[in-house]
């Protein structure tokens, strides 16, 4: 018996939890639907504001009609009972002087002939079918009253009333034999006799009268749920007009959004839902308008400066030759002269390097650019980086130190692309390094390669972190440049990070120095997902560490420190 009870217990506690899973479900689809669907929010709220008003108005409605039957009820009654007080005072006339027997035997013959007549004087008989009781007695409550029908069922508080000679009224429910109960009208009054004081009561039943409450109860019930089924539909239809063209404008919002310039809603009709109609069109036509005159607008400043730059190649060439022989000869020239020759050349070269930036820019805005991926080890990548900017590292007074993992770091990437962004960075570290070590830190996971850039010069300002990759922006324009930089190498080393589907961010804080990121995945099919290295760096709290050295080169392998907590990219 314990194992059948036992498994009948498990089987229950599945089933129990099932409905509540299922209860649970049901309760968060209905959740989403109210939070996403108008339609369905409009038509639950009129479905619950209809059938409050429908429950107080069938209330009301259920009282009205069951006060008016029992008033009814309750005057024909009464007439009714007048009536029959004149009969049953005519039949007992003298009644008292005979014994107990003899008064019994002629209340019964009283009951008889009030049973067996029927009239209708001041409305009597409109009130039923009635049972009465004749009881002779008076207030003397010691003496046990004479009573002939079913005296037991007359409540007492109503005979006190009656006894008092008042003619009273009252419902009163009684059970029956069979254990049913059944509710009366009972109706008291007193007999005028000549001797002895007679009450007399007719219990009229309610059973028609609370069929009738029944049938009408019934009858509301069914009628509002119908009403309630109809106002639904009605809300749900109407609201669907009305939603269903803010459901389409919707639509062509997102798929205008998305590229499709050219979608537009159909106009029907004159009302509200077309003028809205009407204005989003010409919302759209003007945004489309716009964006194109932009579009139109790039292409030729893009053009412009390819151009500019294109036709800037020939007479640049004819200067740098013309330069190159002044500053082969320059030791034949006097020293101002000299001096003058090696500016000449310097300045040259800036701008070679600037007409260079300004090409790159402007295929990359062109889309024209194509990235040529191949799986090698980033390493020797970020070695080569190191090893081009030692030179201008040591005329600014810091060490470069290199960390990188024990193990190879292979990843699809474009190497000449990825030096250049590691060659840019360094060198905007260097030049904001103040005279402190710049570390670069190399590490990877199963989906991505990060590399960081961190020196500990005077850092960013809040909110320069979003606008150091802006073209030819500048955190400080007083500040003297040691790199000769053309303030494009943040700007297309983000382009080149975009076009790997990597990401290059930065931190910085004032006199904690700065940190970029840039985070790459290692197969181009595969997204990146998390950075092995995190942003801000692990020591950005510590306090500016390390002196000043002479463009020392330190490559030491990547702790496990900064390998561990990583971060969502971008950061």
């Amino acid at each position: 018996m314990s194992g059948r009870s036992a498994k009948l217990a498990q089987t229950t506690m599945r089933r129990l939890r099932r409905i509540v899973v299922f209860v649970r479900g049901k309760a968060v689809a209905s959740n989403e639907l109210w939070r996403h669907s108008l339609q369905f929010r409009v038509t639950v709220s009129t479905l619950a504001l209809s059938a409050a008003v429908v429950f107080v108005l069938g209330m009301v409605l259920q009282n009205q009609i069951t006060e008016r039957l029992l008033e009814t009820k309750q005057n024909a009654a009464i007439a009714q009972t007048r009536a029959v007080v004149e009969t049953a005072a005519s039949e007992l006339v003298g009644v008292g002087a005979e014994s107990t027997e003899a008064m019994v035997a002629r209340l019964n013959n009283a009951l008889k002939k009030i049973s067996s007549t029927t009239t209708s004087q001041d409305g009597a008989g409109a009130a039923g079918t009635f049972e009465p009781v004749l009881a002779a007695g008076g207030r003397d409550q010691s003496i046990r009253p004479v009573a002939a029908g079913p005296y037991d069922r007359v409540p007492v508080r109503l005979r006190q009333f009656v006894e008092t000679e008042q003619v009273s009224y009252l419902m009163h429910t009684v059970t029956e034999a069979d254990g049913g109960k059944t509710t009366y009208l009972i109706v008291g009054a007193p007999v005028t006799t000549m001797i002895n004081p007679l009450q007399l009561y007719l219990l009229y039943p309610l059973t028609s009268e609370q069929n009738t409450v029944s049938t009408v109860q019934n009858t509301l019930l069914v009628g509002c749920l119908v009403l309630l089924l109809l106002l639904a539909g009605i809300t749900n239809l109407v609201t669907r007009q009305v939603v269903r063209p803010v459901r389409q404008a919707a639509a062509a919002a997102e798929q205008f959004a998305g590229g499709a310039l050219d979608q537009r809603l159909a106009v029907l009709g004159e009302d509200d839902l077309a003028k809205l109609a009407v204005s989003y069109n010409e919302m759209a036509a003007s945004i489309q308008r716009q964006i194109r005159q932009l579009e139109d607008f790039g292409g030729l400043q893009r053009r412009f400066t390819s151009d500019v730059s294109h036709e800037l190649r020939t007479p640049l060439t004819t200067v740098r030759m013309a330069a190159d022989v002044l500053h082969a000869s320059r030791e034949q020239f006097p020293a101002g002269l000299a001096r003058s020759t090696e500016l000449l050349v310097d300045e040259l070269d800036r701008f070679e390097a600037l007409l260079g930036d300004l090409l790159e820019i402007s295929r990359l805005d062109a889309g024209v650019e194509e990235l040529s991926a191949e799986l090698i080890d980033v390493r020797p990548i970020a070695t080569r980086a190191v090893e081009q900017v030692r030179v201008i590292a040591g005329n600014a007074g810091s060490a470069v130190e290199l960390v990188l993992p024990e193990e190879e770091a292979p990843a699809e990437v474009d190497a000449r692309r990825v030096e250049r962004i590691l060659r840019n960075l360094l060198a905007n570290a260097v030049d904001h390094s103040e005279g402190n070590p710049v570390v670069l830190t190399l590490a990877v996971n199963e989906t991505a390669v990060a590399i960081t850039v961190r020196d500990h010069g005077v850092g960013l300002r809040p909110g320069e972190a979003e606008l150091v990759f802006n073209r030819f922006w500048r955190a400080d324009p007083s500040r003297n440049r040691r790199t000769g930089g053309t303030g494009l190498g943040l700007a297309i080393s983000q382009e080149d990070a975009r076009l790997h589907g990597g990401v290059l961010d930065a931190w910085g804080e004032p006199g904690h120095g700065a940190c970029f990121r840039l985070v790459l995945p290692r197969r181009q099919d595969t997204p990146m997902g998390e950075s092995p290295l995190i942003l801000p760096p692990p020591d950005h709290k510590a306090s500016d560490p390390h002196g000043s050295s002479s463009g020392l080169l330190e490559v030491r392998p990547a702790p496990d420190a900064i390998l561990a907590e990583p971060e969502e990219v971008g950061r």
